[in-house]
């Protein structure tokens, strides 16, 4: 769903996403940057925060300069993240605690034929810091 995301995002601009296989070890990471400054790319928006700093510490022993060469942006906005350096940009999830979700579905199957209510359940804002 992030990937199908940032895709219907770039709809309309002369930007690409291209998805790229990272298996969560440093050997995976390593293989990919080993070859990043051929590939073209410009920016990567990890799975989530882990992968992001797993990422940008193989782009760097490579390196390739983050954010100069590449910019890098997780998701999850992890306490760790901000101590990385550069500081890790990433994309924020709101999501409600997990008693208001329970008391909608506990709602919805009490009151079957009441009309439903909408709610927001899951928001995103970006936070944008040094590594992108």
């Amino acid at each position: 769903p992030r990937l199908a995301g940032v895709r219907r995002a770039l709809l309309g601009t002369d930007a690409t996403a291209t998805a790229l296989p990272l298996a969560y070890t440093e050997a995976s990471a390593g293989r990919l940057a080993s070859g990043w400054t051929e590939s073209g790319l410009d920016a990567v928006f990890a799975y989530n925060d882990e992968y992001a700093m797993l990422l940008t510490r193989a782009l760097q022993d490579q390196g390739v300069r983050v954010p100069e060469d590449v910019a890098v942006v997780g998701a999850d906005d992890l306490m760790l993240g901000r101590l990385l350096r550069p500081r890790l940009s990433t994309v924020r999830l709101e999501l409600p605690p997990g008693r208001d979700l329970a008391q909608l579905v506990d709602d919805a199957v009490r009151e079957p034929g009441v009309e439903p209510v909408v709610r927001t359940v899951l928001g995103a804002s970006v936070v944008h810091r040094a590594s992108s």
